[in-house]
């Protein structure tokens, strides 16, 4: 049996990265826990202070096929290359013929950059075909869109 899994981004600002991924996934914010209108009600129940409130934001697959997504405050800036990073196939991904997945790509990074992403690279192929390109979300996180 599988072990259910969440992958957390650290970050300066749970909000604002979070409302990136949401985006660019297709994820929706977790609701609060069970019996609860507002996170707010939950932390404030569980003893959080209230100046702590805003230090992670929370998303979920709303199909619930894919893991659900952490962010949470940390004082330090980012400062080297993630060793760990997402694939965002939107345009199929490599099986996906290059005719049809890089012109997926590249509107896709015209959507993002509008949204705070930055392009760090291109990454060509064997053939010397665009392969993927290497972004950052708006604190600087990398993952690839290919």
């Amino acid at each position: 049996m599988a072990t259910r899994w969440t992958l957390t981004i650290d970050c300066a600002e749970p909000a604002k990265v979070a409302a990136f991924w949401a985006l660019a996934l297709g994820y929706v914010e977790r609701p609060p826990p069970e019996g609860y209108d507002s996170w707010e009600a939950w932390l404030g129940e569980q003893g959080v202070p209230e100046e702590e409130w805003d230090d992670g934001a929370y998303l979920l697959d709303p199909d619930g096929g894919a893991p659900s997504l952490s962010f949470l405050r940390v004082p330090e800036p980012k400062t080297v290359k993630n060793r760990v990073h997402l694939d965002v196939q939107i345009g199929g991904g490599r099986q996906t013929p290059w005719e049809q997945r890089w012109p997926r790509v590249l509107e896709e990074k015209e959507r993002l950059v509008a949204a705070g992403a930055t392009v760090v690279g291109e990454a060509l192929s064997a053939d010397g075909r665009p392969d993927h390109l290497v972004m950052a979300d708006p604190e600087g996180n990398e993952f690839c869109l290919l």
